[in-house]
């Protein structure tokens, strides 16, 4: 058998920062890597976040990688070394994606890689604002070879330290790294490695969120729509898209009540809202956009 491809999972929370990472290591890391992406939602907001990078992207379609993306992962993993021959593969899961089953997968299946590290992206402010850490937030942590401490500038140094505690707790080895826009030296992530022994999950996947999409080629009144995202906490976990103002296109970004516009280039309004019980709200949502339409 010939050197296997080093793989990299980039796992974590909704909206912790895990496609900021995958952009932060496209820019700073030299080797050729392809990118594995399963998003949570009907609309690739992700994948358009990082396209024109000249970087091998191959999509995964559906809800948990952990689940029912097995087979596909191992023929996507499989397809992006034959045609693209990658120094380094990074895989990005979904929010709600625990890592346990992909890694067996990997260690069981894939003998053509061998499983480099698994990152988890910890968002510091969400951690702290909502102290009852879910069953596949705690996995991820468990699971992690190194753990981001992300947007720790949105928190008190004194809660930083009580959340570092707690992670220290469900993981005793991983280094908890506290970062900004998960701006962190690549050297530490990649090239760790480390063996693991790990059977067969027995995993009961737990249909914590929903999602629905909502798509216009109309313009947003941007007062309108600041105040839509400033009233959108009840049962939204996460927002993601992009908004066309008359202004110019921005890119949204709406994580447990906290939010921010930037610019972004793209041609038309395309959001993606994800949390729990959902569907019974669609339509009042919905509504409140079409009312922000010009």
């Amino acid at each position: 058998m010939g050197i296997r491809t080093p793989i990299t999972l980039i796992t974590g929370d909704l909206g912790s920062g895990k496609t900021t990472l995958l952009q932060h290591i496209l820019a700073t890391v030299a080797d050729q890597i392809a990118i594995l992406m399963n998003e949570f939602g009907e609309i690739a907001i992700d994948r358009k976040v990082i396209e024109g990078k000249n970087i091998r992207i191959a999509e995964l379609d559906g809800g948990c990688v952990c689940c029912s993306l097995l087979g596909e992962f191992e023929a996507a993993v499989n397809e992006v070394i034959d045609t693209v021959g990658p120094e380094r593969i990074v895989v990005e899961t979904t929010g709600v994606a625990e890592p346990d089953a992909l890694v067996f997968d990997i260690q069981e299946s894939l003998p053509r890689v061998r499983l480099d590290s698994v990152v988890t992206v910890a968002d510091a402010d969400t951690l702290i604002r909502f102290p009852q850490w879910g069953h596949t937030l705690r996995m991820q942590i468990e699971a992690a070879d190194t753990i981001l401490l992300n947007k720790v500038d949105l928190v008190p140094s004194g809660d930083l330290l009580q959340v570092s505690e707690k992670l220290r707790r469900l993981n005793e080895a991983a280094p908890i790294l506290p970062t900004r826009r998960c701006r962190v030296d690549p050297d530490l992530l990649f090239g760790i490695a480390r063996e693991r022994e790990i059977h067969r999950p027995e995993h009961t996947h737990q249909p914590e969120f929903e999602s629905f999409s909502y798509t216009t080629s109309a313009l947003l009144k941007r007062s309108g729509f600041e105040e839509f995202a400033g009233h959108l906490s009840s049962g939204i976990y996460r927002a993601k898209g992009f908004v066309r103002f008359p202004e110019g296109t921005h890119l949204f970004n709406f994580v447990a009540g906290r939010w921010e516009l930037e610019p972004f280039r793209e041609e038309k309004t395309a959001l993606v809202f994800i949390g729990r019980e959902l569907k019974s709200r669609e339509t009042e949502i919905l509504s409140q956009l079409r009312n922000c339409e010009l």
